[in-house]
């Protein structure tokens, strides 16, 4: 198995894709090991055939249509209104919106790439450097997977067998410090860069900015009310969400042509076979893995350190922040999701609480180089290169980390909400 672990890290070395290095590590155990291959597309098949991963390409569909249909210009505007007074304004601005987007869509890139790219020219125009416009941008995205809906917590929740609706509430709180922290050096930055400052608050701008962005402001309420109080399932809050971001940019707002939709489908369709393949290939390595007996050996190398959940956790968080460097995150799930949680059950530890930390912990990852996909696509929207998009988002990785802390040893943070409204 270490020869295995060896060939995949030198594959990923090389910049060979994911899936791909994920797919010719498991082909060579099959043939080294005498193993029929049929096996390898059954494996991949049953990897991606849940109900609840139905959920995965209508939530790409809502943020597609949300950057396309004028949703997320609203949302950025009434963020500008709400918060850009205060020091770093567009800075908050960046982050508030951020944070609204993030109850509608469960994707980072979506966040990234769409919104971002209203953030990004809106901050530059206002006379932000493209860097600090470029690393806040990068940094706030990782709060959409966070705060639900998400596409992570969809896939960890299917692996581990817990709650989608729990998990959902869970991230609530959490994904609000995020944004906390991430406005709080965002005003130490403004204050000692000098930064402009929008116009101070208004009342009648705000309510008309309000309006603007009502009815997109109601789609979290639709999406968690629905799923708190049975109304439908996560999987069906996502083909809701959908739907209702196609009326609001076709028939309300009227920026998306019927011509248009074509595209907009095309690109969920390519954004989520993307997404799907790498699940269905690192579902065959997950499951060699559990052949090999590897949870079961991890289990008893950490459990050989220690035997405290504190420590172990500590060691889990420095191992997926590790992994969130060098692997996408639905692989890393899928690979390592049944290897972690039977260990964190053992020590006693909350499988919802663990799936937020380990989303967490994946979601830095993407603002993490050499694989953080983020960086690459912020560096794109700001038109800087990816070194320098790097060195901008570094400072905003230290809030992140201190909340990962926070949600990491403080359980609380992330079971209140579901034992109060779901009675975990």
């Amino acid at each position: 198995m270490g020869l295995l672990l060896g060939l995949l890290l030198v594959l990923i070395a090389l910049s060979v894709p994911v899936a791909f290095a994920l797919g010719i590590t498991s082909y060579v155990y099959m043939v080294v090991n005498g193993l029929r291959l049929l096996p390898m597309p059954q494996r991949m098949v049953a990897g991606v055939d849940k109900f609840v991963f139905l959920s995965i390409p209508f939530f790409i569909l809502a943020g597609n249509l949300m950057n396309t249909g004028g949703v997320t210009r609203r949302l950025f505007g009434f963020a500008t209104e709400l918060v850009g007074w205060i020091p770093g304004g567009l800075g908050h601005a960046n982050v508030v919106a951020s944070v609204i987007f993030a109850g509608m869509s469960g994707a980072a890139i979506a966040d990234a790439g769409g919104l971002g790219t209203i953030e990004v020219r809106a901050m530059v125009d206002a006379g932000y450097d493209a860097d600090f416009a470029a690393g806040i941008s990068a940094a706030s995205s990782t709060i959409g997977p966070i705060i639900p809906p998400s596409i992570p917590m969809v896939v960890y929740a299917s692996l581990a067998g817990v709650s989608v609706g729990g998990l959902f509430l869970a991230g609530v709180i959490p994904g609000l410090l995020m944004g906390i922290s991430l406005m709080i050096i965002v005003y130490i930055i403004a204050k000692k860069r000098d930064y402009p400052v929008h116009d101070r608050l208004k009342l009648p701008q705000l309510w008309v900015a309000f309006k603007e962005a009502l009815l997109p402001l109601i789609t979290p309420l639709i999406i968690l009310g629905g799923i708190i109080f049975g109304i439908f399932t996560p999987t069906e809050a996502a083909i809701i969400a959908s739907t209702y971001a196609l009326i609001l940019g076709v028939f309300v707002y009227r920026e998306i042509k019927p011509a248009e939709l074509y595209d907009i489908f095309l690109t969920t369709a390519n954004t989520t076979v993307i997404v799907v393949f790498i699940m269905a290939v690192a579902s065959i390595f997950g499951w060699i893995m559990a052949r090999e007996q590897v949870p079961q050996a991890a289990a008893r190398f950490l459990l050989s350190l220690s035997d405290s959940p504190l420590v172990v956790l500590a060691i889990v968080n420095i191992f997926l922040l590790i992994v969130g460097l060098f692997m996408e995150t639905g692989a890393a799930q899928i690979i390592l999701v049944p290897v972690l949680a039977p260990l964190m059950h053992e020590l006693g530890i909350d499988p919802i609480h663990f799936g937020v930390v380990m989303v967490l912990n994946l979601m830095i990852g993407l603002i993490t180089p050499p694989v953080g996909v983020c960086l690459y696509v912020i560096a794109n929207v700001a038109d800087i290169s990816f070194e320098r998009t790097v060195r901008a988002t570094a400072p905003f990785i230290i809030p992140l980390l201190i909340v990962l802390l926070i949600v990491t040893y403080v359980p609380q943070v992330t079971l209140f909400l579901p034992r109060l409204l779901l009675k975990f």
